[in-house]
């Protein structure tokens, strides 16, 4: 497989496994009956990331603030590692994360979790955003000016 096709589906797995709910990652990872032995490396530790951002998104970078971020890393039996990171404090799910990364090292496991869990998240949170926007654009407010006559 190509590395950056590899690369980019871990940034898109990782990505949604950071975005979801602990309930519903523990849910479709009962359904896939995979309980690999592992063993951590890293955390789950909790830390403080700097946010920065842009006036406009083109303007002189500013900090904006902080946030809480958990990470982890694992190693399973074959050797494969895995690392993961959620904003939040949410140890249990950064830890089943990281293993889901370690497994995913393996091209066969990568398209059954791809397909089982990923995918079904996926379209979750696709839905919630939009159902978001839709309410955002329910409250948007389009201001206009008059030009006054001449007096």
């Amino acid at each position: 497989m190509n590395i950056a096709v590899d690369q980019a589906a871990r940034r898109d797995r990782m990505a949604v496994l950071a975005r979801c709910s602990t309930e519903r990652l523990n849910s479709l990872w009962a359904k896939l009956g995979l309980q690999p032995a592992h063993t951590p490396l890293r955390g789950p530790e909790a830390g403080l990331v700097m946010l920065r951002g842009r006036i406009g998104g083109t303007g002189e970078p500013f900090n904006v603030g902080e946030a809480t971020v958990t990470r982890a890393s694992v190693t399973l039996e074959d050797g494969s590692v895995g690392h993961a990171m959620a904003l939040g404090r949410d140890h249990a799910k950064v830890r089943l994360s990281a293993v889901i990364d370690a497994l995913c090292r393996n091209a066969e496991m990568a398209a059954r979790i791809d397909a089982e869990l990923i995918q079904p998240m996926r379209q979750e949170l696709e839905v919630a955003d939009e159902t978001r926007r839709q309410q955002t654009a329910a409250t948007r407010v389009d201001f206009f000016t008059m030009v006054r006559g001449e007096d």
